[in-house]
C-alpha cells in the first residue's frame, strides 16, 4: 500500500487507524470531521497528506514520527494543534498554519530538524512547552502580538534561531 484515498462515506478516523503503515500519500475527504490520536503515527514513508477543511483539531501525535513528511498545510478550520502532532517529522520543511488556530500544543513540531522558518498566524494565543524544541534548522519565526502564553523552553535546541 503506498497511496490511500479515504472514501467520502468516512466521517471519523479512529486512533491508531493507520499506525505504522507504509503509506506515501493520503487524501482525507471533507466528510472526515475527526482524526483520532496517533492515527498516522510512524507512517515513516508518508511524504504527502491533505488535511481537509472539515477538521477542527489535530490531536496528539496524529502525524508524529512521519519521518518523510515534507510539507503540511493546516487548514483554516483547525483551531488547535495537539501534543506532538508533528513530532520528529525530520523531513518537514514547509508548514502553513491556518488562521483559526488558537493553540499550538507541547512538542507539536519538536525535532522537525529541517524546518527553517514558520509563521504563526495572528489567531494564536498560546504556544506550549517545547513546541519547536530541537528544530535545529529553524532560522526564522514570527510570534504574533495576540500570544498571551508561551510554555517552557519552546525553542530549546534551536541553535540557528537568531533570538535564542
Amino acid at each position: 500500500m503506498t497511496s490511500v484515498a479515504i472514501p467520502d462515506s468516512v466521517t471519523s478516523i479512529e486512533p491508531f487507524a493507520f499506525y505504522c503503515c507504509p503509506l506515501t500519500s493520503i487524501t482525507i475527504p471533507n466528510s472526515v470531521i475527526n482524526i483520532g490520536n496517533e492515527a498516522f503515527q510512524y507512517c515513516a514513508s508518508l511524504t504527502n497528506v491533505t488535511i481537509p477543511n472539515s477538521i477542527t483539531s489535530i490531536g496528539e501525535e496524529v502525524f508524529g514520527r512521519c519521518f518523510s513528511l515534507t510539507s503540511v498545510t493546516i487548514p483554516n478550520g483547525v483551531t488547535s494543534i495537539g501534543w506532538g502532532a508533528f513530532y520528529e517529522c525530520f523531513s518537514l520543511t514547509n508548514v502553513t498554519i491556518g488562521n483559526s488556530v488558537t493553540n499550538i500544543g507541547d512538542v507539536a513540531f519538536g525535532w522537525c530538524t529541517n524546518l527553517t522558518n514558520i509563521t504563526i498566524p495572528d489567531s494564536v494565543t498560546g504556544i506550549g512547552n517545547a513546541t519547536f524544541s530541537d528544530c535545529t534548522g529553524l532560522t526564522s519565526i514570527r510570534i504574533p502580538a495576540r500570544v498571551t502564553s508561551i510554555g517552557d523552553s519552546p525553542f530549546e535546541g534551536c541553535t540557528t534561531l537568531a533570538a535564542c
